[in-house]
């Protein structure tokens, strides 16, 4: 969506509702992950639609766009968090085990981590196909063309409001699907780890470190955004006992002032600075 002028801070809500509606779907239902997994993505695709449309139809865009997608990821959270009776609220959800040896296909669940590499690895290989098929589309042309001028592009025949619409569904949709995923490999789910501002936050810097205008620089991105959390999480605790407390939201704190960094310093990103370093020396 950033690539095409639509910078959104509310993907965490479209995560959210895809772990959440998944597992609650199982739980309380029955309804196998197979099921519950598009019923979630879906649901996901008609809150983008919800949102978007007035956006879109009324020309809400840059910064206005930015902060209602971030007030949806908020009260996406807040839902979870205000619903605690049936969702666990802030402590947390899981999905009920199903199988004796915890293998289950029916459930999607699998002791064995093994399997969801292959799915990860499988889901990443059909996300790359979906953005080359997007960068391949005539709506490619339509979006960067809108990016630049909508009231221009109106006027050469192109259906602005529809273009953003579908562009603004199928990232939620793909969003959504990553977040069933994740519930089914930890089999728990919290608003901090799927719902929150947070989550949102690390899904955009991970795009923006390593090239928003890249094929794989999402890929080095999200390899960038995980070393960065794992290495915090393994010196917490050396930094709460030189401040002498634990500090709350460093994670978010650093995510946000390397974004702003980022953005002012290597706007193409990581890869994509180096593709264009690569680029620039062969053409001299």
């Amino acid at each position: 969506m950033g690539r095409f002028g639509l910078v959104s801070l509310g993907h965490g809500a479209f995560m959210g509702i895809g772990a959440y509606g998944t597992a609650l779907l199982w739980n309380h239902a029955g309804l196998t992950p197979w099921v519950g997994i598009p019923v979630s993505m879906l649901l996901a695709g008609g809150f983008a639609l919800l949102i978007g449309y007035p956006c879109f139809k009324y020309k809400i865009v840059g910064h206005y766009f930015a902060l209602v997608t971030l007030a949806l990821s908020v009260i996406v959270g807040q839902v979870i968090v205000a619903t605690r009776k049936h969702t666990g609220g802030s402590l947390g959800y899981t999905p009920e085990p199903h199988g004796g040896e915890g293998f289950s296909i029916y459930a999607l669940q699998f002791p064995e981590k093994t399997h969801f590499y292959l799915i990860a690895l499988a889901a990443w290989v059909v996300g790359l196909v979906v953005w080359r098929m997007v960068d391949k589309s005539m709506s490619r042309y339509a979006l960067e063309a809108i990016s630049e001028d909508e009231d221009a592009s109106a006027a050469v025949g192109v259906q602005v409001t529809r273009e953003k619409l579908k562009i603004t569904m199928l990232s939620a949709v793909m969003t959504a699907f990553a977040g069933a995923m994740y519930c089914q490999y930890q089999l728990f789910v919290s608003p901090d780890t799927v719902a929150g501002v947070g989550i949102s936050l690390q899904i955009v810097f991970a795009v923006v470190a390593g090239g928003i205008y890249t094929q794989f620089g999402p890929t080095v991105g999200a390899i960038i955004t995980i070393i960065l959390a794992e290495v915090l999480r393994i010196n917490i605790g050396e930094l709460e006992g030189l401040l002498g407390f634990r500090p709350f939201g460093l994670d978010n704190t650093i995510y946000g002032i390397m974004l702003v960094l980022f953005i002012i310093f290597l706007q193409r990103g990581v890869l994509g600075s180096i593709q264009a370093r690569m680029n620039g020396g062969a053409k001299a």
